[in-house]
């Protein structure tokens, strides 16, 4: 029997949002005019590691985050960190804006470790103390971690993966939703197919991932060798606009991070498969890169529920019962 959505599932969700902040649909709806991304309240955007911000505003991946990228108020708010006044932060620059512990912000070591932003209500006092890493349960669990602990360090450049909180985001979904078939478009290297693979092997289930780039799915298959996981993912190449089509079985879970514009005809062409009680998690779901069409269209459904994750960028989409 599937499991539903628990309280596992539930407390990643909002350990996660405490941590970050969040939008739900009822804000979306009440902000208007304002657009897809009301600027959020409070003194300033919610604290994020600096590798990780790089990595989820950098749109051209070339490795430097400028003001086309992001939204302008959250650029005034970190222009100073840029040094050398290109015009460009990198991770250095973030890195020497970025208070440690002691000085009440993220520490070095990337994690919410110091005291979170004062004036913020959606930041529990204790937030420094939400902190850990993953613990692997058996041997083939380790060999698993491993691997992804290497693809983080080896393989990001040029590789468009999730950041590892995400990741590991994914595979509580994955595992507390008792997921027997996941769906994912924007396989990359195979990073979050592989966080995924650690939840379906408990569950019994299956990933099919598809990606239109041939090294990356050459990559992808590589890596899911390496960690052991290839009799649980189906990797599809080719355009998923068309691929997704050939899906008749029911999906449990449908990860969205492939090309942003594209995410609406996903989103119409695999929410009727999607069973009652399952999620669609999008990704890169910011104010720049989000498609408008795509948010308007989960939360206006009567049939969708959906919570974004501010910070993170990324949705999670309920399909009601």
């Amino acid at each position: 029997m599937r499991k539903r959505l628990g309280v596992a599932a539930a407390m990643a969700l909002v350990a996660a949002a405490l941590v970050v902040g969040s939008y739900d649909s009822a804000a979306q709806e009440r902000a208007g005019a304002r657009g897809a991304f009301p600027r959020p309240e409070g003194p300033g955007p919610a604290f994020i590691p600096p590798r990780a911000f790089v990595e989820m505003a950098d749109r051209n991946q070339d490795g430097r985050v400028t003001k086309d990228e992001v939204a302008e108020w959250y650029w005034e708010r970190l222009v100073r960190a840029d040094a050398d006044k290109d015009g460009a932060l990198t991770r250095q620059e973030m890195d020497a804006l970025t208070p440690g512990p002691r000085e009440g912000g993220p520490g070095r070591r990337g994690g919410f470790e110091g005291r979170p932003p004062q004036g913020r209500p959606d930041v529990p006092a204790d937030a420094g103390a939400l902190s850990s890493s993953p613990q692997a349960k058996s041997d083939e669990e380790k060999k698993i971690l491993a691997v992804l602990e290497d693809m983080d360090r080896n393989q990001r450049g040029g590789n468009m993966n999730v950041p590892v909180a995400d990741g590991r985001l994914l595979r509580l979904l994955t595992e507390a939703l008792g997921a027997k078939h996941v769906v994912e478009l924007g396989t990359s290297n195979g990073y979050s197919g592989i966080w995924f693979a650690l939840a379906l092997r408990t569950t019994g289930g299956k990933l099919t991932t598809h990606e239109i780039d041939a090294r990356r799915a050459n990559m992808a298959r590589e890596n899911f060798k390496r960690a052991g996981v290839s009799d649980l993912i189906t990797l599809v190449e080719g355009d998923a606009h068309q691929t997704v089509t050939r899906i008749k079985e029911p999906i449990d879970l449908v990860f969205l991070d492939a090309d942003k514009e594209g995410y609406i005809d996903y989103l119409e062409k695999l929410l009727p498969l999607v069973r009652p009680g399952g999620l669609i998690v999008a990704h890169n779901i910011t104010p720049r890169m989000a498609d408008p069409k795509y948010i308007q269209a989960i939360t206006t459904n009567p049939n969708l529920e959906t919570h974004f994750l501010y910070g993170s960028g990324v949705s999670v989409t309920m399909k009601k019962r």
